[in-house]
């Protein structure tokens, strides 16, 4: 793939009529679809001028998660809401956090120390998981998996694809349900999401790939998290 060569030399934040955008020598930005990349926060244009700018003599596309999340809110998103929060929703069905191990003692501890607070957390919301150390799927409440659909409903187009983004991450919709809502940050609901992994690592050792895969993932979760910081 062809690397596209850095265009522009200033990057500025402007106000728009319909909230904030991002100009390159005065041009304002627009996604790869031709819309103008407009969002509602200032924090948030920032952070993606932030990312135009940090670019040397190549625009690498990887290194700007904000703005790829904006694009897809803006291009993607309105069409989409519905499937959106049906993903929330199926993925609270099988969450992360209700499956735990049948063994060894020191992993299923290791489980329920990082994982049955979040629980009770989600509980105290309404939205109370069942847990089970068995293969087979267990069948959630309804009602619990209705109140994880509504949250997922009731956010903005942004916030929404952050949030189904942090849940296909984590494994859970819980988890990214604590992090939107700042009872985690993304750093640790990554590292809580990663439990299972840790303790493999613990016995094993890491296999140098994966471990810069994951950190690349835990950084890019770090970065997308600043959104909520507004």
């Amino acid at each position: 793939m062809k690397t596209a060569k850095r265009f522009y030399k200033n990057v500025e934040v402007t106000e728009l009529d319909s909230g904030w955008g991002v100009t390159l020598d005065g041009r304002t930005l627009k996604t790869p679809g031709k819309q103008i990349l407009v969002v509602r926060d200032g924090h948030v244009a920032r952070l993606i001028a932030a990312e135009w700018d940090a670019q040397t003599e190549t625009i690498q596309p990887e290194t700007m998660p904000v703005t790829r999340l904006a694009n897809v809110s803006i291009e993607l998103t309105p069409h989409n809401r519905d499937k959106l929060v049906d993903e929330a929703r199926r993925f609270a069905g099988t969450d992360l956090l209700s499956y735990r191990a049948e063994s060894p003692l020191e992993l299923k501890e290791q489980q329920a120390a990082q994982w049955d607070p979040v629980l009770d957390w989600a509980a105290q919301r309404g939205i109370r998981l069942k847990t089970t150390d068995a293969v087979l799927a267990i069948e959630q409440d309804p009602e619990a998996l209705d109140k994880v659909a509504d949250y997922a409903s009731g956010l903005n187009d942004l916030n929404l694809t952050l949030q189904v983004h942090l849940t296909a991450v984590f494994g859970s919709a819980v988890l990214s349900m604590a992090v939107m809502e700042k009872h985690l940050t993304g750093s640790q609901a990554f590292d809580v999401s990663r439990v299972d992994n840790l303790y493999q690592i613990e016995q094993w050792g890491e296999d140098e790939e994966a471990a810069e895969i994951a950190a690349a993932l835990k950084a890019e979760v770090k970065a997308l998290c600043q959104i909520l910081e507004s």
